[in-house]
């Protein structure tokens, strides 16, 4: 990227998902920094999606200038959310993700995808939320069934690994009816699988397809940005040359 563009292009600012953290972005990071675009992953709380996308919000509106935002499987539903209330969003990227319309919950999305494999893997746990002894529940995978589900094109031990190291997401977040979405006035791109258990090749392409993405096809497992990531740059940066 020339130094001119450098100056007129966007942040980009890459949002993991459920039962992932930020490290899961690393390879394309390095691709996106040495092609000289300012990138930040920050931490995504996975509590719910309206605190969530209120969460990202805020910070995007503390970034100078222009953003891109890029989600990952439940982070493409907090960017939707997110954009809403951030005006320097200028552009959005899902990555094998949700794209949800207002009012849809991302378990009806789930509950109609019929090539996934998700569901019968989540495991409830409940946790303290330190409000006089109340508990609530949140959903991890299986760490048998994650590499298949999640990382199949991935080695085996890095995929034993990032299931040891999964984050759990609260369940409401899953539940909780969507707010109003960015995409409906802002230009976005979709990286899809045809091999992705997790969210499901038919339901992720319907999405983005509703969506009227600029699709990208994929081959690999949920977990593109981790066993594609120079693929899923490459989209990134056409996107950021599209909005710079």
């Amino acid at each position: 990227m020339n130094q001119d563009a450098g100056i007129a292009a966007p942040t980009v600012v890459l949002v993991h998902g459920a039962f992932a953290d930020g490290a899961s972005w690393a390879g394309v990071i390095a691709a996106l920094q040495t092609a000289g675009v300012k990138v930040q992953a920050p931490a995504n709380p996975l509590r719910g999606l309206a605190t969530d996308a209120l969460y990202l919000a805020s910070l995007v509106t503390q970034i100078p200038g222009k953003v891109l935002l890029v989600g990952h499987s439940y982070g493409g539903a907090v960017i939707s959310s997110a954009a809403v209330h951030a005006a320097n969003v200028v552009g959005l990227v899902y990555v094998a993700a949700f794209i949800q319309d207002e009012g849809e919950t991302l378990q009806s999305l789930a509950e109609q995808a019929t090539d996934s494999l998700l569901g019968p893997a989540l495991r409830p746990v409940q946790y303290a939320t330190g409000d006089a002894g109340a508990t609530g529940t949140e959903l991890s995978v299986d760490p048998a069934a994650f590499p298949s589900v999640f990382a199949a094109d991935l080695p085996a031990e890095q995929a034993a690994v990032l299931a040891a190291s999964q984050r759990p997401a609260a369940a409401p977040a899953f539940g909780e009816p969507s707010g109003p979405v960015g995409w409906k006035t802002l230009p976005s791109w979709a990286v899809v699988s045809p091999n992705d258990l997790a969210i499901g090749p038919a339901g992720e392409r319907f999405m983005a397809e509703r969506a009227g993405a600029e699709i990208v096809e994929v081959d690999g497992s949920h977990l593109l940005m981790l066993s594609q990531p120079r693929a899923v740059a490459d989209v990134i940066l056409s996107a950021v040359a599209a909005v710079a």
